[in-house]
């Protein structure tokens, strides 16, 4: 099959969506498929995680791909797209979030080329994002299918959108070598994501503080980079945890990171389906989130009595890997 992959900036992006990509693309195109993967990137970088190299690539270099697009370079894109998928003719095209699938559907409507639009995020993302939403909900009549993350997610979506939505989880790769279930762990804490507001590592921050006196052998390591990197630096130093958190930046081998660590700590404040959660339990790591977190609370239950209610955060809630 020949198949069109796109996304609005790969190179250097160390995303969990961006990641789920290069799994996917690179998995097919093991298996036989035709694989081009498209972006709006410049060349001057690479892919952050291990792409296949029997996957081609196409980047289209039509303004600054990791920046919001001004009119004038989202109409030129839309050209660009239609021009370059009818030269490709693909079997079917899929754009990895709305930041790609939404101007894609208006950019192929009469060239007959079927689009699959993937979803990593859930609806309250875009509450805030009227305009957003508006163009997303006049895409989908043009759009064959969407897939989001879970069932759940699906039917928090407005119907004019959900009825087009089908529930597929991410991929997540078995492990090489899986961990040995007696292998001694060093007494730290590891949190994986984006220094965003979503990820709350400030809360995380936060209720490590209130445990790391009575606990001074334990460390927390916080993996990844953001906007927030300096504001997280500057309360790691108000709370006194210069010694006792890393926060590194990102990581192109988080199987290390997992093996390296005793408890896995979730601070997101919602998630789509948590790769990193199951990563972690992958690796045998006790799993701790919130339990008001959408999407992870379909992968982590609730161990004893919850008295949390809404926005009670880490230091209350606590969690279990699901056995069953």
């Amino acid at each position: 099959m020949k198949l069109l992959f796109a996304i609005k900036k790969l190179d250097d992006m160390p995303g969990g969506a961006e990641r789920v990509l290069c799994i996917l693309t690179s998995a097919l195109a093991a298996r036989g498929h035709s694989v081009t993967l498209l972006s709006f990137d410049d060349g001057s970088g690479e892919p952050f995680y291990s792409l296949d190299e029997r996957v081609r690539r196409i980047r289209l270099s039509i303004g600054d791909a990791a920046r919001p697009a001004r009119l004038a370079e989202t109409v030129a894109r839309m050209r660009a797209l239609r021009r370059t998928i009818r030269a490709e003719a693909p079997d079917v095209v899929i754009g990895f979030t709305p930041s790609i699938y939404v101007p894609m559907a208006f950019a192929l409507v009469g060239t007959g080329v079927p689009l699959v639009g993937s979803e990593h995020n859930v609806p309250d993302r875009y509450s805030s994002r009227r305009v957003q939403t508006l163009l997303t909900l006049m895409a989908a009549p043009l759009i064959t299918r969407i897939t989001v993350l879970s069932e759940q997610i699906r039917q928090n979506y407005p119907s004019a959108i959900a009825r087009r939505m089908v529930p597929i989880t991410n991929p997540v790769p078995p492990l090489a070598d899986p961990p040995a279930p007696e292998a001694p762990r060093a007494l730290r804490v590891l949190n994986v994501g984006r220094l965003v507001d979503q990820k709350d590592q400030a809360t995380l921050l936060r209720a490590f503080a209130q445990v790391a006196p009575r606990h001074p052998d334990w460390t927390l390591r916080i993996v990844g980079e953001g906007i927030l990197r300096s504001e997280l630096q500057a309360m790691r130093t108000a709370l006194g945890l210069q010694t006792s958190v890393e926060i590194p930046g990102a990581s192109r081998d988080i199987g290390q990171e997992y093996a390296g660590a005793a408890i896995f700590a979730l601070s997101s404040l919602y998630e789509s389906f948590g790769l990193v959660t199951v990563e972690a339990m992958q690796h045998g790591l006790p799993v701790v989130a919130f339990a008001d977190c959408p999407g992870t609370e379909e992968l982590v239950l609730p161990h004893g009595p919850c008295d949390a209610g809404p926005g009670e955060k880490l230091c209350k809630v606590a969690g279990s890997v699901d056995d069953g």
